[in-house]
């Protein structure tokens, strides 16, 4: 009769942990944190578009004569400070909005910016289709009661 050696002890098979269950809540919350970084970058990248109108403003106020036709009189002042002043009010809104929104993610992902994040989420609806839908889902996700009880516990436990 032969008998087996002994087995070796690190060749045992290890008894992994089970990973924690994750919640609904948390992976609607890691969606819509992915979403909002998305969102923002895509409001961001849009608005960069009123680059061209600044742009613009700036070379109609440096020289006036670049625009203008042989026999015309060149375009007035005032056409580049509207194409410049217009433009930079895009710039500066849609990459405060895009900016914030990036923001409200961070928020979602650490749970903590719950007012400021339903505050973007009224703005986002007035941006149909795609806006509207991240909006509303982000209504009905942080109303709901467990998401609420969750951001109250780390207000209270910041950690």
């Amino acid at each position: 009769m032969s008998t087996l050696p002994p087995p070796i002890p690190y060749a045992q098979p290890v008894g992994y942990a089970t990973p924690p269950a994750v919640s609904t809540d948390d992976q609607h919350l890691r969606l819509l944190a992915i979403f909002h970084y998305v969102w923002g970058g895509l409001i961001a990248l849009g608005s960069s578009i009123a680059l061209i109108h600044v742009t613009l403003g700036i070379v109609m106020l440096a020289s006036p004569a670049t625009f203008n036709s042989p026999g015309r009189p060149p375009a007035p002042a005032f056409m580049g400070w509207m194409f410049l002043l217009i433009g930079g009010a895009i710039l500066l809104i849609g990459w405060t909005l895009g900016g914030l929104t990036i923001f409200s993610g961070r928020c979602l992902q650490h749970r903590r910016g719950y007012l400021l994040s339903l505050i973007l989420a009224g703005i986002h609806c007035l941006s149909f289709p795609l806006g509207t839908a991240l909006g509303i889902f982000t209504f009905v996700v942080l109303l709901r009661p467990s998401v609420k009880a969750e951001y109250a516990y780390r207000r209270m436990n910041p950690t």
